[in-house]
């Protein structure tokens, strides 16, 4: 008897199989189900029954979250009412591993009265799902990982991996961006990397110091602490930005034949310092500071003057 880590190894196996043999099978079909679904005036509308009804659900949701419209029905429920949310300007995706499940074989008449195109995803490419079908996604399996040949594992498998394959090349097709798929999840932590702004999470007011090149360190320090803040933006008399004083810059400074808080914070800041616009992505300021490994950033307006502070700790704070 095989133990379970070489079961479950053969299963792995099985499953990798029917994906790749999947691979020689797209060709016009798969083209043609591509141009019927990007083109679609109206709603990709899913169903199917039992576990391929599940794969059916997850299509839906992915076409949904990457651009498609698209809602799932329950093949038994729209028999009883809910093909009325099925319209000509549709197009059908029936998911079945034998192409004649009858709930959903007895819809095939009516969608094609309505006159919506139909797409058949099956393990049977000559089912009778198949033969009304506009285009045919062949997911058919030389057999399940299951060892009595039964339970849909291969075969959902296999469904999941065409149907992954049709949404992302629809999505291509459409031309679906990194920010048109923030548009759709805004709460997510992706909706946030694209699509907050530097000026949501800056540091304004009494959170961000500014103070003027001839201040002297110890005056630049309780401002900081003031402020909680890890930096000072330093101006000059026309109140643009001349440089930043960090913790840094006081480490530096510490052994000078003259205290370093009784000198002008001019004389020891960093000067040049790295800044962002307030209207730039958080996701950029995350790269500025990855990338020269400082832990703030000015914010800067167009005019060079110091308008915020964006502290590492609040990018965060807002779940980056």
């Amino acid at each position: 008897m095989k133990s379970s880590i070489q079961r479950a190894r053969e299963v792995l196996r099985i499953e990798a199989e029917a994906i790749r043999r999947l691979i020689p099978r797209v060709g016009r079909s798969f083209e043609t189900a591509v141009t019927l679904v990007a083109g679609c005036k109206g709603r990709v509308v899913v169903t199917g029954m039992g576990k391929a009804g599940i794969i059916g659900q997850k299509l839906s949701a992915t076409l949904a979250s990457t651009g498609t419209p698209s809602h799932w029905i329950h093949p038994a429920e729209a028999i009883h009412g809910d093909l009325g949310r099925v319209t000509k300007d549709d197009v059908v995706i029936g998911v079945s591993n034998s192409g004649e499940t009858e709930e959903l074989t007895r819809l095939l008449p009516v969608i094609k009265r309505i006159g919506s195109r139909l797409i058949g995803l099956t393990g049977h490419p000559r089912s009778t799902l198949a033969k009304h079908s506009d285009a045919v996604l062949d997911a058919s399996v030389a057999k399940e990982a299951c060892s009595l040949n039964l339970a849909p594992t291969s075969s959902t498998t296999a469904m999941l991996a065409l149907a992954d394959a049709l949404a992302v090349t629809v999505a291509e097709r459409k031309k679906f961006r990194e920010k048109d798929f923030a548009l759709l999840h805004p709460g997510g932590a992706l909706g946030r990397r694209l699509l907050l702004r530097v000026s949501d999470l800056m540091r304004t007011g009494g959170g961000h110091p500014v103070v003027r090149e001839s201040a002297r360190v110890k005056q630049v320090l309780l401002a900081i602490t003031r402020a909680r803040a890890g930096s000072a933006s330093v101006v000059d008399a026309r109140g643009q930005l001349a440089g930043i004083f960090t913790d840094g810059d006081l480490r530096r400074h510490l052994d000078g034949p003259v205290s370093i808080v009784e000198r002008r914070v001019g004389d020891v800041m960093t000067r040049r310092p790295k800044t962002i616009g307030p209207d730039r992505l958080a996701a950029e300021a995350i790269r500025l500071l990855r990338e020269y490994k400082i832990d703030e950033l000015v914010v800067v307006n167009g005019r060079g003057h110091p308008v915020g502070l964006l502290d590492v700790q609040d990018l965060l704070k807002a779940g980056f």
